[in-house]
């Protein structure tokens, strides 16, 4: 990986080359996620599509320096209105194409709600807290401190523990219960691909209905059955494919 140095640290990211003349696609990953956590799915949706792209891990994540901690309640937002665009004028890049799971997709929403995107691509993203979102990360607690999920975030993560406690703490604390984003949604004018699996162990669809009925430009919405919270991992060629279709009829050069 190559690291920038950002205003709030070191952060690691990797370029996939792809078309000049296509805007590129900037990979936004999960609460728990990195970089590399991604695994070959980004790889394989360049080639498809010929555009070029980037994934990072945010400040705290994977080999990026460290994140302050406690996090707040904004801290999506905070990512969303300081670090991103930092990043990307960095690295000089104009109008991406955002694709963000989960977490992520709540930044890349929070981003083009406020600065030019050519699209949105949002994999089980989160609008708002769901009791479902909550079980699921009380499960994962309880995985991680039974040693399974910790050995795994350990094999991608500098500082596993940090990862695990700074996004288990926000979500699970009483001040995190009133977060939502649906009123900046009708900010969002450019086209937003919306995916989700039908057994997401972190949220309900009713994060797709709000989006449809909140988002300021058009949306296409693709449910993929007998999938989880992480439709690029357990699904990835449907989900390749309905991003390559989505971008094909929907995304301007």
């Amino acid at each position: 990986m190559t690291v920038i140095e950002l205003s709030g640290g070191a952060v690691e990211y990797r370029r996939i080359e792809g078309r000049a003349d296509l805007r590129p696609l900037v990979f936004l990953h999960e609460g728990l996620g990195c970089a590399a956590m991604w695994a070959r799915f980004p790889d394989s949706l360049a080639r498809a599509t010929g555009r070029p792209a980037v994934v990072y891990s945010r400040h705290g994540y994977g080999g990026s320096a460290a994140a302050l901690v406690p996090r707040p309640v904004t801290y999506m937002h905070d990512e969303a209105a300081r670090v991103l665009p930092e990043f990307l004028d960095r690295l000089s890049v104009r109008d991406p194409v955002l694709v963000g799971h989960s977490d992520g997709a709540s930044i890349a929403l929070l981003y083009a709600s406020g600065r030019p995107v050519s699209g949105c691509v949002v994999l089980a993203p989160h609008v708002f807290v769901e009791p479902e979102t909550l079980a699921g990360v009380r499960k994962a607690r309880a995985s991680f401190e039974s040693g399974d999920l910790s050995r795994r975030l350990a094999r991608f993560h500098d500082a596993p523990d940090s990862v695990f406690r700074a996004w288990s703490d926000v979500w699970l604390s009483p001040e995190f219960r009133d977060w939502n984003i649906e009123d900046g949604l009708t900010g969002i004018t450019g086209p937003t691909l919306l995916i989700q699996g039908d057994r997401d162990e972190y949220a309900t669809l009713r994060q797709l209905d709000a989006l449809e009925k909140g988002l300021g430009g058009p949306a296409r919405r693709v449910e993929l059955a007998d999938c989880g919270h992480s439709p690029h991992l357990e699904r990835p060629a449907e989900t390749r494919d309905a991003i390559v279709a989505f971008l094909s009829a929907s995304v301007p050069r």
